[in-house]
């Protein structure tokens, strides 16, 4: 099973915000953790999230979808980061997102990845092969 762990945070108290711990302290803690997560065989992919100021949204609500930078002043939290596990069940999820070295006011939402096999009472047949070749072509990128 593949989960998700998506950071979220008021952008004061991500690394380098006003509000946030010394960087040292959260790269030491996070490089603890990303090691433990290799250790153990589990992480797939985790990244940290550049500063809202460098993104953009786009609504599609229009005739034309519209672009819109930030910073997202509006936002109470934002995503911060993620992690990307491989693990054997919800309950080691569980375990793993406990042990997310993350202090008071960061949140941790762990959402289970979606398979192919949970689309198969919903997607008509040419739809999941033409998933499945999606995936099995990234795959093979991958491994390049």
């Amino acid at each position: 099973m593949r989960y998700m762990l998506i950071m979220s945070a008021p952008e004061s108290m991500v690394v380098g915000g006003a509000d946030a711990p010394s960087p040292e302290e959260a790269f030491e803690a996070m490089g603890r953790y990303n090691t433990d997560l290799v250790d153990a065989g589990v992480l797939l992919a985790a990244e940290g999230l550049a500063p809202s100021a460098d993104g953009f949204v786009v609504n599609h609500d229009g005739e034309q979808p519209a672009v819109t930078d930030g910073p997202f002043t509006e936002a109470k939290e934002l995503v911060a980061g993620f992690w990307i596990l491989e693990v054997a069940s919800r309950e080691e999820a569980v375990q793993w997102a406990r042990r997310c070295p993350i202090g008071p006011g960061v949140r941790l939402e762990v959402r289970r990845i979606a398979e192919l096999a949970d689309l198969t009472d919903i997607a008509p047949a040419e739809v999941l092969d033409a998933e499945a070749t999606l995936r099995r072509r990234i795959a093979e990128r991958e491994q390049v």
